[in-house]
């Protein structure tokens, strides 16, 4: 044989083989980068499961792919199927290793917190009334009329105090009847989406919300003329301002607060004072400023001449809600509020037999205070002198003590226990209520002329200080009707664990701490476990924790826990304006309140509450979620069904839903 020379073997196949395949690889890696200069985005190459990545050379270029997806959609035929976004892994999001967006700000540096003043495009929605909607599963697919928007007239529309054929019809408004609750009877529903105002912006966040707030998302002066030489509210080309003042307190809530605490000590708020009640309270300046002393503040006032100043409380992020003193007892249990305080809140507390200020005092903590600001505690006018010896002397009946009486202000004590009212004379007035009697009983109940007893056990009375009474179990929490087949302890630490794991899963797989949320609400609030865990995980927002009458009264334990709560029938309106809620969440709710009233009755409440931008996340059964899902599209929500931690065999299932900007 003949040995093979150097030419030879280069002529053999399998070396042509591999010169060809080397050289044509060499040519398409070539080609492939000069193609990918010319323009395509940057491409990002994971390469392990520990959030490295390659990053391609091509950075910082673009290029427009929409002729190639608008060709691609038309050559794809249309299906029925229905996609399923899943929620994103449970990780945290990657670094943006060259973020070339923002503003510069003060100290030269590239910032991305910066204030936009108009809504993302994709959360506005052209809505022409009349128009169907196609919904559904492959299987089970509708078609329905998108409900309408209401006439611009109704951008602030309260159903059950604005109810003008209800107010007219009453016999008597002397009591102040015609503040109170007179929802629309059956067939004058709400049956439209509440428009917002010409010019609506996503609201200034929480923390400047509180000094200013835009003037096209509360388009009213009255206040302005009426209050602005008190500091209550200016207007600024186009926005609100709160310089902080009061009709009592001028120069600024802070100082005012101060005077209190260096009138009464034990006040000690943040610590043994966390929740408030300010009646008549304007435009929340106090309960504002409280905040930031760790005190939850709930502010009232009824819907009157100033009529929007609850509207400005809640846009400026602070809690508030519609309500009067007048015929019936306030949403709120016995014992709630360690202070009540009413500065120039034009109520007359001894009408009647002193029956406004019974109701304070039901509501009064057993050692809790209540402070006075007004005319007669520092005027020498012989009718506010008069009016101070009827204050006086009705508080003395209370067993109140006059603790400190400084300038404007004077504080009363409420007594620890019973003692003092047993201690009275026979026949003296305002009487103990009857054993009977609920305290806590307040949906639709009439005021009454008597003290309210105090719990001979001390329950309500003894209270941890602030935070630990966040998770301390109250002693209420025994004497609450509940239905529960297991201690009442481990039943609020299991709800505590729940929540708690599950919005620590929501703030890493959902991105929770991206949200601007601020005012949020708990529609079916249990031990109030929801509104602890936002707590726990450090968001700078407020929670309303609703406790639906159709369940057991718990806002006695939610009150001893630190937190703010009211008892409310989801089957009818809540008091409060449109757009004032950034978060609204229900858990078990729908599959309970559906055997009462209609489940879209209660969803168009919710979207009169939310603001556009706003999310609602309603976690039930899986029996209701077809339709909910179907009412929140009809209603031009973005609504998705996800699956909870437990898998997509579970019971139960979560529709977030985003709320988009409705314009005609």
């Amino acid at each position: 044989m003949k040995p093979l020379t150097n030419t030879d073997l280069i002529k053999t196949p399998l070396i042509l083989k591999i010169t060809a395949f080397t050289l044509i690889s060499i040519t398409f890696f070539y080609l492939g980068k000069h193609w990918s200069n010319g323009g395509y985005q940057q491409l990002l190459f994971f390469s392990t499961p520990q959030n490295s990545i390659s990053i391609s050379p091509n950075n910082d270029r673009s290029f427009n792919i929409t002729p190639l997806v608008s060709l691609n959609q038309s050559e794809q035929p249309l299906t029925d199927q229905a996609t399923t976004i899943s929620p994103p892994p449970d990780e945290s999001p990657l670094p943006d290793p060259n973020r070339t967006f923002g503003i510069i700000d003060s100290d030269g540096k590239m910032s991305d917190d910066f204030e936009a003043g108009e809504f993302d495009p994709d959360i506005v929605e052209n809505w022409g009334n009349g128009s169907e909607i196609e919904s559904g599963s492959k299987d089970s697919r509708f078609r329905a009329e998108r409900y309408e928007l209401c006439p611009v007239s109704m951008r602030e529309y309260i159903p059950c105090l604005d109810n003008v054929k209800a107010l007219k019809r009453l016999k008597s408004t002397e009591k102040g009847e015609r503040f109170e609750r007179h929802c629309p009877e059956k067939g004058d529903e709400l049956n439209c989406l509440v428009p917002p105002p010409k010019g609506y912006r996503p609201p200034i966040p929480w923390p400047r919300s509180r000094d200013e707030v835009w003037y096209s998302n509360v388009p009213h002066s009255r206040l302005v003329e009426d209050k602005g030489g008190q500091n209550w509210i200016s207007k600024a080309k186009d926005k609100f301002t709160f310089p902080g003042g009061g009709t009592q307190f001028i120069h600024g809530a802070d100082k005012y607060l101060d005077q209190i605490s260096e009138m009464v000590p034990d006040i000690a708020f943040g610590r043994h004072t966390r929740v408030v009640l300010d009646v008549g309270c304007g435009v929340a300046s106090f309960g504002a400023y409280l905040l930031s002393r760790d005190v939850m503040t709930m502010s009232i006032a009824p819907k009157d001449v100033h009529e929007n100043q609850i509207q400005f409380a809640l846009e400026r992020g602070v809690p508030a809600m519609v309500a009067a003193f007048a015929t019936h007892r306030l949403p709120y249990p016995s014992q709630a509020f360690e202070l009540i305080h009413c500065s120039r809140c034009r109520i007359n507390w001894t009408r009647d037999d002193g029956i406004l200020l019974l109701e304070v005092n039901r509501m009064l903590r057993a050692g809790g205070y209540f402070a006075w600001a007004a005319q007669p505690v520092y005027k020498h006018e012989q009718v506010l002198e008069e009016q101070w010896e009827e204050m006086l002397n009705l508080t003395t009946r209370l067993c109140w003590e006059l603790v400190k009486k400084e300038g404007y202000i004077a504080i009363w004590q409420k007594p620890l226990n019973n003692s003092c009212y047993l201690s009275r004379d026979t026949g003296a007035k305002p009487h103990l209520c009857d054993s009977d009697d609920d305290p806590d009983n307040v949906w639709y109940v009439d005021l009454k002329a008597c003290i309210s007893r105090l719990p001979e056990n001390g329950y309500g009375a003894n209270v941890s200080m602030w935070p630990s009474r966040l998770h301390t179990p109250p002693d209420r929490l025994q004497s609450i009707q509940y239905e529960s087949f297991i201690a009442r302890k481990e039943l609020l630490k299991a709800e505590n664990k729940f929540w708690s794991e599950t919005i620590a899963g929501y703030v890493r797989a959902w991105h929770w701490k991206k949200f601007k949320l601020r005012n949020v609400m708990d529609m079916k609030a249990g031990f109030g476990g929801f509104a602890a865990a936002l707590i726990e995980q450090g968001f700078d927002c407020w929670v309303l924790n609703v406790v639906p009458v159709s369940g057991s009264n718990t806002l006695p334990v939610l009150y001893d826990r630190g937190l703010l709560g009211v008892m409310h029938d989801w089957c009818e309106p809540f008091d409060t304006y449109p757009r004032t809620y950034d978060l609204l969440h229900a858990a078990g709710l729908f599959s309970v309140e559906r055997k009462r009233c209609n489940m879209s009755t209660i969803m168009l409440e919710m979207d009169r509450i939310l603001r556009p931008g706003g999310r609602a996340y309603i976690r039930d059964t899986l029996d209701v979620m077809d339709e909910l899902q179907q009412i929140a599209k009809v209603m031009g929500w973005e609504a998705t069904v996800r699956d909870t931690s437990e898998g997509p065999h579970a019971s139960y299932r979560i529709l977030t839903c985003d709320k988009r900007l409705l314009r005609p």
